[in-house]
């Protein structure tokens, strides 16, 4: 065990938001944490990371046992540091260690060569040394780039200010350093909001592999199917405990709800018959012990609660005019950001009926080809021509905050959507959480999160024929997600949605568009079948490619040497690619060793010299610089030796 709740209890201006809460966290568990918006789940892992009190129980852990803890947002680095800086201080302990071993340096440097206090302060000093080797200090840069690149970061990025990234980058700098800890209980709230889906790859083979304890809050099913082996859902106060990823957290639900259902019935049966008896027999002395008796067994019944069927809300877009056949059209389109160049001589076309999705690393331009789409971004050159028509409808996360904050939330939507019936848009707000009087409160007062998913309400109140959705589903749980799906899987318009949620997606998406760096590529089919192809083209790329192979797949007939030269320009076009990102690491550090073994050479003739060691103020000085340049020497022969060690295996592949 690792962790345990005893009882925990917590109430909100009176309300029991937890009631009861006993579990259990061992080591090597991931768990999803799950339940509809409200249920407490991130409130209970503030309980668990000591950010949060509670009104009642405890909470139990091993002596070695370590929490880290990621909030869905307000994350605050220091705005002096670079991101480098920043992720550093995860290892906290190096750090100090090296402080140490600088100030025995200076130290040493100051002190009487024959004094016994040099010799005490050179004793210290290669302990340290020894202490700093074993504590893993060489490998810290190492590690911390492996993580900062998995996360999305480019090298180029390490040395910038984290002043200049926005909230969600900020995001991915916590959980970069909160990963490098290494704690053994590690609580995510939302990790995946703001991933893209490259580094959500990346993540999920991490927490796969993570030796400590793992609680997940996520409404990405598809991410927790991926990574949880068990599930802990949290309704009304109550936790359940099911011992598996979120599909089989499903099915068993059902099943528990099925039985659920059945003892229900069963106890409202049993409570009418008690009740007809007292209503029969209160006033009747000879019964009345036999009345109370069943007065008390009421009161003290522990009565079971169903909880809400949400399944049936469901709501429709409102039927939009017919568009031509081609919706959008994008001709040569130029757009760069000072001398950022995102796309150039983009040319795409967009068909009516069209089910897309936009995918690919943070940065590459995803947003603003939707934006362009949308008219809402300038570019520098090309045309952007609209389809017979079209009428557009854009969603965007910024746009919570255009919202009409003097308003009501319910008045809002009637401003959006004048001639729908309240009922109706009643029923969209509560697909979206705004439930009873929630609909009577000032936009003024939401928290983001609601004034996101309002935005989103008002966004599907118009009847626009071709729907352009940024991240629309960051802020939605899983009920109101599975509602959002199931009108987009009936609307007969077309759409464009950038996400990393492959869940939601994969039903309702028949061609998936990669935006990279500088090209633009797209896949016939959902993002499931587009990660196959990726992961396809990868292990093509990492195996030898075989001619004679090429040939026997074409039943028996030999290649055409025009197909071999075209399969050959391939191969060297697939390696260059491939090989290119590892020239661009490894070239820097060639110079650096090539540098620091110059200056080494430089030292070693230096103590060659019998005069060197007549000034032992200078001796000092030299020696420490030595052990220093032979410290940074080991860690970049170890850099290089990965790095060189993929190029190889790529080379190999392509022999």
């Amino acid at each position: 065990m690792l962790l345990a709740l005893e009882h925990i209890q917590l109430h909100f201006g009176g309300r029991p938001i937890l009631k009861d809460i006993n579990t259990v966290i061992n080591p090597g568990e991931r768990i999803g944490l799950v339940g509809p918006n409200g249920a407490g789940k991130s409130t209970l892992l503030k309980i668990i990371a000591g950010e949060l009190e509670a009104d009642g129980g405890a909470i139990h852990k091993a002596s070695e046992t370590t929490v880290g803890y990621l909030p869905q947002d307000g994350v605050d680095p220091d705005p002096t540091l670079t991101v480098y800086q920043e992720v550093e201080q995860a290892f906290t302990s190096i750090l100090k260690l090296q402080d140490k071993v600088e100030k025995t340096r200076k130290k040493l440097s100051e002190l009487d060569h024959e004094s016994d206090a040099h010799e005490k302060a050179l004793h210290r000093y290669g302990h340290l040394q020894h202490q700093l080797e074993a504590s893993g200090a060489y490998s810290m840069q190492s590690n911390i780039e492996k993580t900062l690149m998995g996360l999305g970061f480019e090298e180029e990025d390490f040395n910038r200010p984290t002043t200049e990234f926005s909230g969600g980058w900020l995001m991915r700098i916590a959980l970069a350093k909160l990963l490098l800890r290494r704690p053994s209980v590690l609580l995510l709230d939302e990790p995946t909001n703001h991933l893209d889906i490259t580094s959500l790859q990346w993540i999920q083979n991490f927490l796969k592999k993570y030796k400590g304890a793992v609680l997940i809050v996520s409404h990405d099913r598809a991410f927790l199917d991926e990574v949880t082996n068990r599930t802990l859902s949290l309704y009304n106060g109550n936790i359940e405990d099911y011992a598996g990823n979120y599909s089989y957290y499903e099915k068993e639900w059902e099943k528990r709800q099925e039985q659920l259902r059945r003892a229900y019935e069963n106890q409202q049966k049993k409570i009418k018959e008690m009740q007809d008896f007292i209503d029969r027999f209160r006033y009747k002395a000879d019964k009345a012990s036999l009345v109370q008796s069943r007065i008390k067994q009421l009161e003290k019944m522990d009565r079971i609660e169903l909880q809400d069927d949400q399944d049936e809300i469901s709501f429709e877009f409102p039927h939009p005019q017919r568009s031509g056949a081609v919706v959008m059209e994008l001709e040569n389109i130029r757009k760069q950001y000072d001398d950022h160049v995102i796309f150039n001589d983009l040319t795409y076309r967009i068909n009516r009926g069209e089910r897309i999705a936009i995918v690919g690393p943070n940065g590459a331009g995803k947003s603003t080809l939707l934006r362009i789409l949308a008219g809402k971004e300038s570019i520098n050159s090309g045309d952007r021509k609209p389809g017979y028509n079209v009428t557009t409808s854009y969603f965007a996360q910024h746009q919570a905050d255009e919202l009409d904050t003097s308003k009501e939330v319910l008045e809002l939507l009637k401003d959006e959507a004048g001639y729908a019936k309240e009922t109706y848009l009643r029923t969209i707000l509560g697909c979206f959480l705004f439930q009873g009087d929630d609909v009577f409160k000032k936009v003024s007062v939401l928290s983001g999160g609601e004034k996101s998913r309002l935005a989103m309400a008002r966004m599907l109140v118009q009847p626009a024929n071709f729907l352009l959705m940024d991240e629309p589903t960051n802020h939605l749980d899983m009920q109101s997600k599975n509602i959002l799906r199931q009108a987009l899987e009936q609307y007969p318009g077309t759409y464009l949605i950038v996400s990393h949620d492959r869940a939601f997606l994969d039903p309702i998406v028949d061609k998936v568009i990669e935006v990279q760096p500088g090209e633009v590529r797209t896949f016939l089919g959902n993002v499931s079948y587009y990660l196959q192809r990726k992961k396809e083209e990868e292990e093509a790329v990492d195996q030898e490619v075989d001619l004679d192979q090429a040939t026997k797949s074409g039943v028996g007939q030999k290649l055409s040497r025009k197909d071999e030269r075209r399969l050959e320009a391939e191969k060297r076009q697939q390696k260059y690619r491939r090989l290119k990102p590892y020239k661009s690491k490894i070239k820097p550090i060639e110079d650096k060793i090539e540098k620091l073994e110059k200056r080494k050479d430089e030292i070693e003739a230096l103590m060659q010299d019998p005069g060197f060691y007549d000034n032992s103020s200078e001796v000092e000085k030299i020696s420490v610089e030595y052990d220093q340049i032979k410290a940074e020497l080991d860690q970049c022969y170890v850099k290089w030796e990965e790095i060189a060690e993929k190029m190889s295996d790529i080379e190999e592949s392509f022999a």
